[in-house]
C-alpha cells in the first residue's frame, strides 16, 4: 500500500534556460517510500536537469519538488538530508584515499566516528581492499563504487542514482547493481539512464522524452505497450546480445 506521503514528489515541474530551451515540461510523478523506480529516456529528453533542480543545483522555473514533504526550495537543507545523490560525472580529490574521501563526505553532514558504516559499505561495494588506495589510482569502475559508497554515508532514506554505471559494461554494470541492492535494504531508489538493463526489475517507470512524460508504467506494461520504451529496451538487447552473445533474457 503506498504511503500517505510520497519519498518524492514532482509537481508540475517546469525548467526554461536563458537561451529559451524549455528542458521540462509540466513533469509531475510521485515516488513512494521503498520503490524502485526508473526514470528513463533517450539523451537530451530532461533526465539529467530533473535531478539537477532535484539536487539543488539549478532551479526550476515552475512547478516544485517535494522530498518526504520538505519543499526542495523552501527547506533546501531538510530535503538535502533525505538524499543521497550519486551524480553522472566522476570528480574527486586526486590526493585523498577512498576512505579519507569517505570520512570527509561523512563530515561534510556532520557525522563524526562513522567508520563502522563506511568499514560496511566498502566491504558491500567490494573496496575494502581499496580502502587506503589513492583515489586516482583506481579504475573508472571502481571510482563509481565510491560515487554509491559517497551517496550512503550519512545513510539516506532516498537515494538517486544519476546513470550510475555510465562507461560500465553490461557484466560490471550487473555487478555494480548487485552490491548496490545488497546495502539498501528496502530504502527508496530512483535510477536515472538511458540504458534499459535493470529496469525491468524496477517497480515502475517513467519514461521521459523532450522534457515531457511519455509512458509510465511496470516494465511489463511498457513492453506490452510497444511505445518507445519498448523500442529503446529491444533495441539495446540487441546490442548487448551482440557484444557479449546468448539471448537477451540471458543477459538481462
Amino acid at each position: 500500500m503506498a504511503s500517505a506521503q510520497p519519498a518524492v514528489r514532482i509537481d508540475s515541474l517546469e525548467k526554461r534556460y536563458a537561451s529559451g530551451t524549455l528542458a521540462l515540461k509540466g513533469v509531475s510523478f510521485d515516488v513512494e517510500e521503498g520503490e524502485f523506480f526508473g526514470l528513463l529516456g533517450p539523451n537530451g529528453a530532461g533526465k539529467t536537469t530533473l535531478i539537477s533542480c532535484l539536487g539543488g543545483l539549478t532551479t526550476p522555473t515552475g512547478g516544485r519538488i517535494l522530498v518526504r514533504g520538505m519543499d526542495t526550495r523552501t527547506d533546501r537543507r531538510a530535503a538535502s538530508l533525505f538524499l543521497g545523490i550519486v551524480p553522472q560525472e566522476i570528480t574527486f580529490d586526486p590526493f585523498l584515499t577512498v576512505r579519507e574521501t569517505l570520512r570527509f563526505q561523512s563530515g561534510y553532514w556532520g557525522i563524526l566516528r562513522n567508520d563502522d558504516w563506511i568499514d560496511e559499505i566498502l566491504a558491500n561495494l567490494g573496496l575494502t581492499d581499496k580502502a587506503d588506495a589513492s583515489m586516482r589510482a583506481l579504475s573508472g569502475g571502481m571510482k563509481r563504487r565510491v560515487l554509491v559508497a559517497q551517496a550512503l554515508v550519512h545513510k539516506p532514506p532516498v537515494i538517486v542514482l544519476d546513470e550510475p554505471t555510465a562507461a560500465l559494461d553490461p557484466l560490471a554494470e550487473a555487478d555494480l547493481y548487485e552490491r548496490y541492492n545488497s546495502l539498501i535494504g528496502g530504502k527508496t531508489s530512483v535510477f536515472i539512464s538511458h540504458r534499459l538493463s535493470s529496469t525491468q526489475f524496477c517497480d515502475r517507470v517513467v519514461y521521459l522524452e523532450n522534457g515531457k512524460i511519455l509512458e509510465d508504467g511496470t516494465h511489463q506494461q511498457l513492453m506490452q505497450q510497444g511505445g518507445q520504451y519498448a523500442k529503446m529496451f529491444e533495441y539495446q538487447a540487441y546490442y548487448y546480445q551482440k557484444k557479449l552473445g546468448g539471448r537477451p533474457d540471458e543477459i538481462f
